[in-house]
């Protein structure tokens, strides 16, 4: 279980050590989705309940949603500012 928020935890760092590099940040937002993800699946195994599976499918999806727009708002990012660098 642990593992799930170690991952949680290094994509919390990723957001906050890196200031300059957007696609690292939306990286480490995604790093911290799957965290969650992993440390939901785990507690829903471990008391035998299929609700957390469910919301882990559904935050899957949000996080894939969220990958999408934010490579679209990089790509119009780059196409103003010519650099990704904030």
């Amino acid at each position: 279980m642990e593992i799930g928020l170690i991952i949680i935890y290094l994509g919390l760092a990723g957001i906050l050590l890196n200031k300059s590099n957007m696609i690292v940040s939306i990286i480490s937002i995604e790093i911290m989705f799957y965290g969650i993800n992993y440390y939901l699946m785990t507690i829903s195994l471990l008391i035998q309940d299929i609700e957390g599976l469910i919301v882990s499918i559904f935050i899957l999806t949000v996080a894939a949603s969220e990958s999408a727009v934010a490579l679209a708002l990089l790509m119009v990012y780059f196409k103003i500012f010519k650099n990704i660098l904030l």
